[in-house]
């Protein structure tokens, strides 16, 4: 990249695969705002480890993406701290199973928030300044977006609405910035899950093996800084999981 400034705003960017997505950009030049909403002990090591090799490199923000006052003063600290923006990755995500008959509207509004109104509305006010910047946004999409998955009716329809979202987007937004998606496979186990379970379910990738945080980062790292051409995609990085 140079010597040219490029600054990412990562959200939900303090642990898990939106940790490796930020130190992956980060590790390409750019410079990362990494979003929390609670995990503020994780952004700030992240933030200290990152700018003890570059200085003045790595920032934090907080906010509770369900609010859109929140975003929007999110979005003014980014910029203050910043002066610019080139690259959104709405990667914060709430999951977790939500039983028919048992689904409570605290849930719906949690599920459906993180997973789609927070990306419309992060998206709508990083917009103008991505324009500017001839910037792009990759949306972490998943691929039940595309295929039912039990108990979690809920989540799966607010990654669908997501992936629309994704097209919708592109086109909106075109032809000053591109919009694309990574929709992940089996990354990261769920928490206590067995080993017999996992077992199953790597019989039923074709690539026989789950994928890894890294996997997820490089496929961001491509569409963000390496696809010009590309937008309104959204890629399976699944191990074939999607086609069987």
């Amino acid at each position: 990249m140079g010597d040219i400034k490029k600054i990412a705003l990562i959200t939900g960017g303090a642990k898990r695969i939106g940790a490796e997505i930020t130190k992956t950009l980060h590790s390409e030049g750019f410079d990362v705002v990494i979003h929390y909403r609670q995990s503020a002990q994780a952004a700030v090591a992240l933030a200290k480890t990152l700018n003890s090799t570059r200085a003045y490199s790595a920032y934090t923000v907080q906010a509770d993406l369900l609010s859109l006052k929140q975003i929007e003063q999110m979005m003014d600290e980014v910029i203050e701290q910043t002066g610019q923006l080139d690259l959104l990755i709405n990667n914060a995500s709430s999951f977790y199973p939500t039983t028919l008959g048992e689904t409570d509207e605290s849930q719906w509004e949690d599920l459906v928030g993180s997973n789609f109104k927070a990306p419309f509305f992060v998206s709508q006010a990083a917009f103008p300044y991505l324009k500017k910047a001839q910037g792009s946004i990759v949306n972490m999409v998943d691929i039940y977006a595309e295929s039912a998955l039990s108990n979690y009716p809920v989540y799966r329809s607010a990654k669908a609405a997501l992936y629309a979202l994704t097209e919708s987007l592109a086109v909106e937004m075109a032809p000053d910035v591109r919009v694309n998606g990574v929709s992940p496979g089996v990354i990261l186990w769920p928490e206590q899950l067995p080993v017999e379970a996992q077992s199953e379910v790597l019989k039923k990738i074709p690539l026989q093996k789950k994928g890894s945080p890294s996997d997820i980062a490089q496929t961001v790292l491509f569409l963000s800084t390496r696809a010009p051409y590309i937008t309104g995609q959204v890629i399976a990085v699944d191990g074939g999981k999607g086609l069987v």
